[in-house]
């Protein structure tokens, strides 16, 4: 008989919290080529998440966990000027979009194809896109003589160039996440149950 005590450790919490860790930490990579502002993996691993783990709290609570441990890595590579984006107007709408975006990736459990995932892609880049640049826009003074202090729709187009990056990066990221993980089940009998 197996208690508590005995029982082995799930398989597949731990790989899916090590994947979006992993995804995380890509942030702080040199990157060998040009690649866009705001290509990452923030949205595709909170989709990930909420697609897989079973247990909702873990799905929330793991992408921002691992988004926090990177950007206090980011922090310390580049010194003490990166933690100032922990008090900057951005930082809660990030965390806010990647919360939002595990709520979309719980409508992918059992339901996860190329176009859900392409779909759910494009709808957490949208998202993001419109949140994090009205919270720009709200925090924006007159003073600080930004596009975004002169109106919202000036803001929203200031940002557009970020916008082609989060859609690359969410892209990106989403195929390397769902598609390991669908290879990794297919090798793997234990990760075949939703998991955690």
């Amino acid at each position: 008989m197996t208690t508590p005590s005995t029982r082995p450790l799930a398989l597949g919490p731990i790989v899916l919290a090590g994947m979006i860790l992993v995804a995380a930490l890509t942030r702080l990579l040199p990157h060998p080529v040009p690649v866009p502002y705001n290509f990452s993996p923030v949205e595709s691993m909170a989709l990930f998440g909420g697609a897989y783990f079973s247990r909702r709290a873990w799905a929330v609570a793991t992408p921002l966990i691992a988004m926090l441990v990177s950007d206090l890595a980011l922090g310390l590579v580049h010194g003490g000027t990166y933690f100032n984006y922990f008090f900057d107007a951005s930082f809660l709408p990030v965390y806010a979009c990647i919360v939002l975006c595990t709520l979309l990736g719980f409508g992918l459990r059992g339901r996860v194809s190329g176009g859900n995932v392409l779909a759910s892609s494009l709808a957490g880049s949208v998202l993001f896109f419109l949140l994090t640049n009205f919270a720009t826009w709200l925090s924006a003074t007159p003073q600080a003589g930004s596009a975004c202090a002169s109106g919202l729709a000036n803001c929203y187009i200031a940002g557009l160039p970020f916008f082609q990056g989060t859609v690359l990066g969410t892209l990106f990221f989403s195929a390397v996440l769902f598609g390991g993980f669908a290879l990794l089940r297919s090798r793997i009998p234990q990760l075949r149950a939703q998991t955690a």
